[in-house]
């Protein structure tokens, strides 16, 4: 009998014992082991537990512990202060039973977000490619960049969590990560010598009103909002639903900045994208509450976009507008890497590296190099011939051994033909022997064009003209 009972009481203790091995605490999917937390900031950690419980989350890296107790619902933040750059340490959160997070660093967190052309991994997609990918594939082992790649899907309100997980910078997890996201993520920690940690939070084909949230998009009349109360299948193109179940979920976690590319979808409305953009950058800079943070994008590529439909200049156009609508914007421009054929240009390291351009110069204070390509300062004329000089230049503009054949110039017929262009000192001379007075230029204003015009460092400029006809 009393073996019966101390076998009893063994089955007894090995079917309670994870009741007190197992930690009860819940953690969105954005905390987690290989993270990476923002430097020098109280960083906020948050998560789930039973109503009235006081959670407890220590720190390795200065042993401290920030406790709060759950609210009726079971939620519970605490705010953490992080150190310089470094690592690995750990973190551990408690309501009793402990859930340690290792591998953790401490540097410097981009949010990239987008459609495709972010989407787009460095393994490329079915026939088409990433240029020079299987190479830096193979060379992108990194202790010091992590990733975490968000799960594609929609929501009428905002949502709690998404799926997702931290990944350590291997070749086998970097060939699924972002590739313009990873060239960023890479030249970032080549030049600082800090962790990277790239949060990737995109959809391919998608406009950008399904990215803003709900009041940020009641500016805009030409937006109708979505009811809340629909069923079925939500397309992903509804607004609001991507930033309700991919970005809301992690507002509040630190960051420095965030970067975007996406435009395509929004092609034949440039107007109404010149407002959307900076609107975007308001609506998540209002929900995460910390300031006027870095949000720089890429503009479109040319592509070959067919004979229906506005010409995607004019969406280039309003993008380049839109990136001195509000502080701390930038855009990086890619007249030199589009393709005809594929709206996916394969210069991803173009795309990044621009990006990390823009980021170093703009919000880490570094110097020496240049981080856009010539912008038209001023026009002149004098008699049949055009002067334009340039912002972004000082070192001049180069072709690269190219001749100019992207410029055309219009007199007060409003008729634009093909120009003689010349770089000199001062900028680019330009003139049309049919054209006695010029009063509009404009440089690579089409469709699909191969850009030919750079400052001396190497960066394109956009294109861009001076008429609004």
């Amino acid at each position: 009998m009393k073996k019966i009972t101390t076998l009893f009481a063994g089955l007894i203790a090995l079917l309670i014992l994870p009741a007190f091995t197992w930690a009860t605490v819940k953690l969105p999917a954005i905390f987690g082991e290989h993270m990476v937390l923002q430097q020098q900031t109280e960083t906020p950690v948050w998560g789930k537990t039973d109503p009235g419980k006081t959670v407890t989350v220590s720190t390795s890296w200065d042993k401290k512990s920030y406790s709060n107790r759950a609210d009726a619902s079971g939620n519970w933040k605490v705010k953490v202060k992080t150190p310089v750059a470094g690592g690995p340490y750990s973190i551990t959160i408690s309501d009793g039973q402990a859930l340690k997070l290792n591998n953790v660093l401490i540097g410097e967190v981009w949010i990239c977000s987008g459609q495709s052309n972010m989407q787009m991994t460095m393994r490329g997609y079915r026939n088409q490619p990433v240029t020079g990918s299987n190479e830096a594939i193979a060379g992108s082992e990194n202790p010091n960049i992590r990733f975490i790649t968000i799960e594609r899907k929609t929501s009428l309100v905002p949502l709690d969590d998404f799926t997702g997980k931290w990944m350590e910078c291997l070749p086998q997890n970097v060939a699924d990560c972002s590739a313009a996201a990873w060239f960023f993520g890479q030249l970032v920690n080549k030049a600082l010598d800090v962790p990277v940690g790239l949060i990737i939070s995109s959809w391919g084909g998608t406009r950008i009103e399904p990215w803003i949230t709900e009041t940020g998009l009641k500016e805009f009349e030409f937006v109708k909002l979505p009811d809340k109360n629909q069923t079925g299948t939500i397309s992903q193109q509804t607004p609001t639903v991507l930033y309700n179940s991919m970005i809301h979920p992690m507002v509040g976690y630190a960051f420095r900045g965030a970067l975007w590319y996406q435009g395509e979808s929004n092609r034949n409305e440039p107007a109404n994208y010149e407002r959307l953009m900076p609107g975007l950058v308001k609506s998540w800079r209002t929900a995460w509450g910390i300031g006027d943070f870095p949000f720089y994008y890429v503009q479109i590529a040319p592509y070959d976009y067919g004979t229906s439909g506005l010409s995607s200049a004019f969406l280039r156009e309003a993008q380049l507008k839109a990136s001195n609508a509000l502080p701390n914007m930038g855009m990086a421009c890619l007249m030199d890497a589009g393709e005809k054929d594929c709206i996916h240009p394969a210069n991803k390291k173009a795309a990044g590296e621009r990006l990390a351009y823009l980021a170093l110069v703009k919000t880490y204070g570094k110097g020496g190099f240049e981080y856009s390509g010539p912008v038209l300062k001023e026009m002149k004329t004098e008699g049949s011939l055009v002067y334009l000089t340039f912002d972004h230049a000082s070192n001049g503009l180069t072709t690269f051994g190219k001749e100019l054949l992207n410029f055309k110039v219009a007199g007060e017929n409003k008729v634009f033909v093909p120009a003689k262009a010349f770089i000199t000192n001062t900028g680019i001379t330009l003139f049309a022997p049919s054209v006695a007075k010029p009063v509009a230029v404009r440089y690579a204003f089409d469709d699909f064009v191969v850009g030919e015009l750079f400052n001396t460092e190497g960066l394109p400029a956009s294109s861009f003209r001076t008429d609004t006809w």
